[in-house]
């Protein structure tokens, strides 16, 4: 059983930064990447940004390409999202998202409001 616990959303203004933390427990194995998921009120879920977790290779979205930064801690098994120039727009559900080799994982998200 692997566990992903999410935190650090919050509101935050336009233009602002936050910082999501996941940190992933239990039976952590064959680890092949960790990702951020998000889902806005209406809309599907839609994948923001991954890395690998043994080269750290990074892919995002194109509308958080040069805002949104996402690194890994392999000894605390905690993948970070360092997100800035909040927009309207990124406000959403974020999910945490591991791979194993063997199974996905999915965290309970975190709100992220981008608001005035």
């Amino acid at each position: 059983q692997v566990q992903l616990v999410e935190s650090g959303g919050g509101l935050v203004r336009p233009g602002g930064s936050l910082r999501l933390s996941c940190a992933a427990s239990g039976s952590i194995f064959n680890l092949l990447s960790m990702s951020w998921y998000r889902q806005a009120p209406g809309k599907e879920r839609e994948f923001v940004s991954s890395i690998t977790w043994n080269a750290g290779s990074t892919t995002y979205i194109n509308s958080v390409k040069g805002r949104f930064i996402i690194s890994r801690d392999k000894a605390k098994n905690t993948v970070v999202l360092l997100m800035n120039s909040l927009k309207p727009e990124d406000t959403a559900v974020y999910y945490c998202n591991a791979v194993r080799s063997v199974a996905t994982h999915w965290g309970q998200g975190t709100q992220v409001t981008v608001s005035l």
